[in-house]
């Protein structure tokens, strides 16, 4: 099948699973598992940070670093459509007692920095205290600004706060932009890196910071019950995928693109943008259900919806890219459906 549903779908290759299946294991409570600390430290150097820790998931990885910043009672700015917002399961509020502040994207994605100033609530006991500003990049395939980036964790630093960034898909803004990992990691004080995306292992994630920081983040993944054994053999493909695929992420942005340019052909299809390997589509309402199952009869599993989003990774081939858009164009060629 050609999945465009996400790049989470994403296979190890015959590499991957070759490195994981060879990997140095021991237990990594009681941290003894070499191939992950190993990891933690490259992911840690390569983002200009002290220390780094190693996680299941983005959205563990996520909640860990908004209990680590912030106490009960306390607020975190995010934006409304935000993953750590909307995505996952409100666990800051259920688990962590934290609460949430969301605020309006611009056009660009980015969080006005009037909007941030506005949202700061200070010492007054009727409200919960601000203690973070949590940003995304990319946030929805848009790379955040570096410029803006810079100015928004000032501002928040200024203003006492503490910054995360949710860089789940930041090795593809790295590969957009042509900046480096430690570049777009600047001004934020933790930031969590996805590996089971576009870069293709079956899991982990890492969040990095200072050293006094990750303490604290290891004993908030204990207890949130992600302190796992022999995990060498997760981070062992992580640390493949971190080798071999990121600069690959390339070809994922061009074949993006040549979807979008494809599809854009088809009169009843608007492209309403294509950004790094996310194609974001307006398909009519009435042709969504057919279609999903038309496109799935010729193995394409794609969500079809007024507003879809399709996503190119690792295993889609330019074959593949120009096998959907025939399929779609001959879909709607068809007087009824």
């Amino acid at each position: 099948m050609i999945d465009l549903r996400s790049d989470t779908v994403t296979r190890p290759t015959a590499e991957m699973r070759e490195a994981m299946a060879n990997a140095e294991v021991g237990d990594d409570v009681w941290g003894d598992d070499p191939t992950v600390a190993a990891f933690e430290a490259e992911v840690a150097d390569r983002v200009g940070k002290s220390a780094g820790l190693f996680l299941p998931s983005g959205t563990q990885s996520n909640l860990v670093a908004l209990m680590t910043h912030c106490h009960r009672g306390e607020e975190f700015i995010a934006g409304r459509f935000s993953h750590i917002f909307r995505d996952e399961g409100g666990g800051a509020a259920a688990l962590g007692g934290i609460v949430a502040q969301p605020v309006d994207h611009e056009p660009d994605g980015t969080l006005a920095l009037a909007t941030l100033t506005d949202s700061i609530k200070g010492d007054d006991i009727h409200h919960a205290r601000t203690r973070l500003l949590a940003l995304e990049n990319t946030f929805r395939g848009r790379v955040i600004p570096l410029a803006y980036q810079k100015s928004a964790t000032t501002l928040a630093h200024d203003h006492g706060l503490s910054t995360h960034l949710d860089g789940a898909r930041l090795f593809n803004a790295a590969v957009a932009t042509g900046s480096s990992i430690e570049a777009l990691g600047q001004g934020f004080d933790s930031v969590s890196l996805c590996f089971s995306k576009g870069l293709g292992a079956p899991a982990g994630s890492v969040l990095v910071g200072e050293e006094g920081f990750i303490a604290r983040a290891r004993r908030w993944r204990k207890t949130l019950g992600g302190g796992m054994r022999q995990v060498g053999i997760l981070a062992a493909g992580c640390q493949h995928a971190l080798s071999h695929h990121v600069d690959r992420l390339a070809v994922d942005h061009a074949h993006a693109q040549r979807l979008a340019e494809g599809l854009a052909e088809i009169d009843e299809i608007e492209v309403q943008g294509c950004y790094t390997n996310m194609v974001f589509l307006a398909l009519p309402a009435s042709h969504c259900p057919v279609l999903s199952e038309a496109l799935e009869s010729r193995g394409i599993l794609m969500k079809a919806a007024p507003r879809t989003r399709l996503v190119t990774h690792l295993d889609v081939t330019g074959d593949d890219i120009r096998y959907v858009v025939q399929a779609m164009k001959e879909y709607f060629r068809q007087p009824v459906h």
